[in-house]
């Protein structure tokens, strides 16, 4: 795995003159983590520059989050992104929607688990339970290095009840737990769902992926796009399904700088739009 900046021009090669479909994470990829959820702000300079990228013709962008829907929207307030949350259970905006399909009685036990899992983590200071809707996160980031392989099994032992029901999943990323249902559903499978849809606008069209994130939720998307495009972890990880990565947030700015820039130098072809043989464009 290389530096993505330090390799950009062989990336260009790549993108050069193709419609560009970009993926990018919320915490720790456009913003900076944060020791609690509600903390977590997008920096105005990565802000601007979102905006920029809405006003290629040649882009679309998905930004790709565990949030949940509303709050992950709420954070970045931007007409033009397609917002997933939840781990890809929800997509909306610029004129697609899905859902993921859940079982009968799931929202139910998802209720019996949080009140179960706030009881069981109430003795671990620092230990936080965000609620998303169609999904749980448990935060330990502020949790006492001490407690955390007991806070971790005291989830664990509430959930595999209604693991072994085949009602929920549990999965990892950077000191959170999370409570997913039991839906072969990811990030790789959200971004896979959009490409589909994005190339069904013009099909033929020369089209690259490019996904950029930072935990090991992200790694679901970099399966999904192995061979088939760029993907970037920020971070470096001693392993990772991901081509390249970048150091910190800040260097996400400078990718995004360069996406802009070789857009505007290079005019790549707008979706929705065809070449016909003379050369002449029409819609």
């Amino acid at each position: 795995m290389v530096h993505l900046l330090q390799k950009w021009d062989g990336v260009y090669t790549r993108i050069r003159g193709r419609r560009m479909m970009l993926f990018f994470d919320f915490d720790g990829t456009l913003a900076p983590i944060a020791s609690k959820p509600g903390y977590a702000r997008i920096p105005d300079v990565t802000l601007s520059l979102l905006k920029e990228v809405l006003r290629l013709r040649s882009c679309k962008l998905a930004v790709v989050s565990g949030r949940a829907l509303a709050d992950i929207k709420k954070k970045i307030g931007l007409k033009g992104i397609v917002y997933v949350g939840n781990h890809g259970l929800q997509i909306r905006g610029a004129g697609v929607r899905y859902t993921a399909p859940l079982v009968p009685g799931y929202k139910a036990s998802l209720r019996k688990i949080k009140a179960r899992i706030a009881r069981g983590i109430r003795r671990y200071s620092g230990a936080l339970i965000e609620d998303k809707g169609l999904s749980l996160s448990v935060h330990y980031r502020l949790v006492s290095s001490r407690d955390c392989a007991a806070l971790r099994m005291a989830v664990r032992k509430i959930a595999q009840p209604y693991c072994a029901r085949r009602l929920i999943r549990v999965r990892t990323g950077k000191m959170v737990m999370e409570i997913r249902p039991d839906f072969r559903w990811d990030k790789g499978s959200a971004v896979r769902w959009l490409i589909g849809k994005w190339r069904a606008l013009d099909k033929g069209a020369r089209t690259v992926a490019l996904c950029c994130g930072d935990d090991s939720t992200d790694e679901d998307a970099f399966r999904a796009l192995a061979g088939k495009g760029i993907t970037v972890v920020v971070g470096r990880r001693a392993e990772s399904a991901a081509q390249y990565f970048l150091d910190t947030q800040d260097e996400v700015n400078g990718l995004l700088r360069r996406i802009i820039t070789g857009a505007r130098q290079t005019l790549w072809i707008p979706f929705n739009r065809q070449r016909n043989r003379s050369g002449s464009t029409r819609v």
